[in-house]
């Protein structure tokens, strides 16, 4: 930390035109649009299961549970569709909703009859997406607007829809990770000792989920770290860093290189380690809401926590682009590995007032894709 540094507090404008507002017909708008297009995603799932649904992903959730919920969703898409009309605003959204739950209705609605999983090595995780897009929406969504860091900061904030295509492209990619993160893996066999998994396996599970903690978080540290300083995988980092605004859906932001290799390097601790089912689970759970909620708009302080665990705050100097931040921070789960290689940065009264890289990045979804390439011709033009 600079101690002669300045820090100010962030100013964020408020965006009226983006902004929700009881009464005008937006909420209900997009309520009806978002429920209609996860009702008629959820339908096709449960049409086509084999293509559009993960495996292991339906060992765990009651999908005669989850239909019962469709319906639920169904029936209140066109609840808020209608309402757009009885408010008077934002009808085309309410249309739009209605359509996407009608088709649903015509492709066999809630009634559609559960069918098992067939194999097949490649699917969209169809059901991923609206699992995870549910749980966030609702849970995130609500804790920015109860407990908010930058009250002014809107939920459809600039570059929304970037981060949601985001969201959904690497959601309905999870199958073709798993892939290639069980791919990478298969090369470390040589590594595996039958013994060390054993002595692990006989731990009390919560030390279990201590050790894959530490050690998964260990390997993200290096991995980012070396995103940050390796002049030629930062280009692949930096897309993750073009986010001027952090919300729950920023963290989605990320080039497909780097979200391919870190799922993979991730997975190699946790294939050696050899742990139980349940604690593994416990890890993909913890490390998948953490992942989120350090990138949320709240103003947690977490108490004495946020001296062990990666919190909000701490990640969010991270994604600063004020110079006593550039370069910390590294660590996905704890603050340890920061602090033992001295890469932590923590101003216990501030947030970053400014977000984002130095040099801005372009703003579509394809000029990102590319832009690790455009980036090293220019380099080399210098």
């Amino acid at each position: 930390m600079q101690q002669d540094y300045e820090y100010r507090e962030r100013e964020v404008e408020l965006d009226e035109a983006r902004e929700f507002r009881f009464g005008e017909g937006k909420i209900s708008g997009y309520a009806a649009v978002f429920l209609g297009a996860m009702s008629l995603l959820a339908v096709l799932a449960y049409l086509y299961p084999q293509y559009l649904t993960t495996r292991e992903l339906r060992e765990v959730y009651d999908p005669v549970l989850l239909q019962k919920v469709l319906k639920y969703g169904m029936y209140f898409s066109l609840f808020f569709g209608v309402l757009t009309f009885v408010l008077g605003g934002y009808r085309r959204l309410g249309i739009a909703g209605i359509v996407l739950t009608g088709i649903a209705f015509l492709l066999g609605g809630y009634a559609i009859p559960i069918r098992g999983v067939e194999s097949n090595r490649l699917s969209l995780g169809v059901d991923w997406l609206i699992l995870a897009f549910l749980l966030s929406t609702f849970v995130f969504m609500t804790l920015e607007k109860l407990f908010p860091r930058f009250r002014n900061q809107v939920i459809l904030r600039e570059e929304w829809g970037l981060d949601l295509f985001y969201f959904v492209f690497n959601h309905l990619a999870i199958s073709a990770i798993l892939i290639y993160a069980n791919y990478q893996v298969s090369h470390f066999e040589w590594a595996v000792s039958s013994t060390v998994q054993d002595t692990i396996r006989a731990t009390p599970l919560w030390l279990q989920v201590v050790v894959i903690v530490l050690a998964a978080d260990f390997v993200l540290y290096w991995e980012h770290r070396m995103y940050h300083e390796v002049r030629l995988l930062w280009p692949i980092h930096a897309v993750h860093h073009s986010v001027r605004n952090l919300d729950w859906l920023a963290g989605s932001r990320g080039h497909f290189v780097q979200v391919f290799s870190e799922r993979a390097l991730v997975m190699i601790p946790l294939y050696l380690l050899g742990v139980d089912t349940l604690a593994l689970n416990i890890y993909v759970t913890f490390a998948a809401l953490q992942a989120i909620l350090i990138h949320c708009n709240v103003n947690f302080s977490f108490g004495p926590l946020k001296y062990v665990f990666v919190t909000p705050q701490f990640h969010h100097w991270h994604h600063s682009s004020e110079k006593p931040a550039i370069d910390t921070n590294y660590a996905a789960h704890t603050v340890l590995f920061d602090w033992l290689f001295g890469t932590y940065h923590m101003p216990a009264e501030h947030w970053p007032a400014h977000y984002g890289t130095t040099r801005p990045l372009p703003a579509s979804f394809i000029g990102q894709l590319m832009y690790p390439l455009t980036a090293a011709r220019h380099r080399d033009g210098d």
